[in-house]
């Protein structure tokens, strides 16, 4: 059979015609997701895009609570069938999370409030359980111990199928509650108790037990671990998708306003510790004081990568009463892939050579 005009052309070009998406070698890169409530559908959008561009391969996920649930999500994709079922999972998945979705009112009521990044209500239910949570722990409030996540992660997530795939390196953060320390799940440890756990806020769920040990949100530890990175896999470049605005220009005065800030300095603090890790160790893989590879105790120089809300992240805290209704997560979505649709025009030469962001200046402190 003689070939077509489209095979012809698939051949000779760089771009593969019939899907639309790049060919040749892709280059490796490890994510690490930020968790931040309902604007996790932001990530959601960078992935979608990551995914339909087809010039990165992912080799490695972090993730941290609603990062650690995209995460998931984003591995069970690639494990099952690829990109194409990555970008559907994850779209199915803020479907169902959504207030569109097809969960009882009591389970949308902690949905509302685990996606949450304000304290506010919206309806007569989210309405009488904020007033409650005031007073009562999730001990009290909730003794049936009601988890509308470990419904969805149930429903879209094939644990069995992520343990086998030896090829998709994936780290879950939780916290400790005994020590405060950080505990990073991996491999065939992790489980939806595990995702669970990572997004386990205190004030709205029961710590999550494993092996006896109970586990609060990975977010106040590690939001997202990085330094799985440095040992773990062969890809020296990470892609840090970022959620909770590091700087604001005007002064929270509302009790809202300064939860929500204290909210976002909580969550980025431990993301600001380890990227002065990372540009603490290049320097000592630079100056020949730390051996360079990938065998034993030897360490990769990482590439540290970014996308973030930018002005947008700012401005979104008012309209957080929204945070579960599906045009909102749209809204997140769409800015998710036109981020990283700007990220890949503007960077992607420099994946697999430098960082895009300066290490340095991201990490530093304020002297006085």
């Amino acid at each position: 059979m003689a070939p077509t005009l489209k095979s012809y052309l698939d051949n000779l070009s760089p771009w593969n015609f019939s899907s639309g998406r790049k060919v040749g070698a892709a280059k490796k890169i490890n994510l690490a997701l930020q968790g931040g409530g309902s604007h996790g559908a932001f990530t959601w959008g960078v992935l979608d895009h990551l995914l339909a561009d087809g010039r990165l391969e992912i080799t490695g996920i972090s993730g941290a609570s609603a990062g650690a649930v995209n995460a998931v999500m984003l591995a069970d994709g690639l494990t099952r069938g690829g990109p194409d079922e990555a970008r559907k999972r994850l779209a199915e998945f803020w479907r169902a999370a959504s207030a569109g979705g097809d969960l009882p009112p009591v389970q949308r009521a902690l949905t509302d409030r685990l996606f949450s990044m304000l304290p506010f209500a919206a309806t007569p239910v989210q309405s009488w359980f904020e007033t409650m949570a005031r007073y009562f722990s999730p001990y009290e409030l909730n003794p049936l111990n009601i988890n509308p996540l470990s419904d969805l992660i149930a429903r879209f997530v094939d644990f069995e199928a992520l343990r086998n795939n030896t090829d998709l390196a994936l780290y879950i953060s939780t916290t400790n509650v005994h020590t405060g320390r950080l505990r990073i799940f991996a491999g065939d440890k992790i489980t939806a108790d595990v995702v669970m756990a990572s997004a386990a806020l205190p004030f709205l769920f029961r710590a999550v037990e494993i092996d006896g040990v109970p586990y609060w949100d990975g977010g106040y530890m590690g939001n997202p671990a990085i330094f799985p990175f440095l040992q773990t896999t062969d890809t020296e470049d990470v892609l840090v998708v970022q959620i909770n605005p590091i700087s604001r220009n005007v002064t929270p005065r509302t009790s809202a306003e300064i939860i929500n800030r204290l909210n976002e300095i909580t969550f980025n603090s431990a993301l600001i510790s380890e990227l002065r890790t990372m540009d603490f160790v290049n320097q000592l893989i630079d100056d020949g004081r730390l051996p360079r590879g990938t065998g034993k105790d030897q360490y990769r120089r990482l590439n540290i990568h970014r996308i973030d809300l930018g002005g947008l992240g700012t401005r979104l805290a008012a309209s957080s009463k929204l945070k579960t209704d599906f045009e909102f997560f749209e809204l997140l979505h769409r800015a998710g892939i036109r981020a990283a649709k700007k990220f890949l025009d503007a960077h992607f030469d420099k994946i697999g050579r430098t960082s895009s962001i300066d290490l340095a200046a991201e990490s530093g402190v304020e002297w006085a």
